[in-house]
This record gives structure tokens, sequence and C-alpha cells, in this order.
């Protein structure tokens, strides 16, 4: 999960487009997971929505943030939260 973490937050501070590089980000974690571990999903909206009004999304903005800052606990645990 650690590995999907950072690949996740790799891929969204490359921030290769204008927009949607969160969606990308998502997509490309998801691909990458299950090319390791085909029997996991990760829940990226958190059992509910992912938008900026969400609780979710702060905490998810909170840990891209700290993961920004060399500080990929809440990450890595918020990715492990949406396991499924």
């Amino acid at each position: 999960m650690e590995a999907t973490a950072c690949l996740h937050h790799r891929l969204v501070w490359i921030h290769p487009f204008a927009n949607g590089n969160g969606h990308w980000a998502r997509i490309m974690a998801d691909a990458y997971l299950a090319k390791i571990d085909p029997d996991i999903f990760l829940d990226w909206s958190g059992g509910g929505t992912l938008n900026a009004e969400s609780a979710h999304w702060s905490a998810y903005i909170a840990a891209l943030r700290a993961a920004d800052q060399h500080d990929f606990e809440p990450l890595v645990a918020l990715v492990q939260s949406l396991a499924r």
C-alpha cells in the first residue's frame, strides 16, 4: 500500500495536465495496485463522494500536502483506509 500511495503522490506532484491530475493519478495508482494485488480495490471516494465540500476531500488534500513535505504517513494511512 505504501508504494501505491507514493506513486499516487508523485503522479499528482508531477502535474502533467492543466486539470485532472488527481483523476489521472488515482487511475494510475489503481492500475498499479491491480498488477500487484488484483484482490484489493481502492474506494477513493471514501464510501461517499470525493468533492471539494467533503471532509474526505479535506483529509485527502491534507495527506497530499503532508507528502509534499516528505511525511507520507497520512497518505499511506488514507490509502490503507480506502482498501476494500
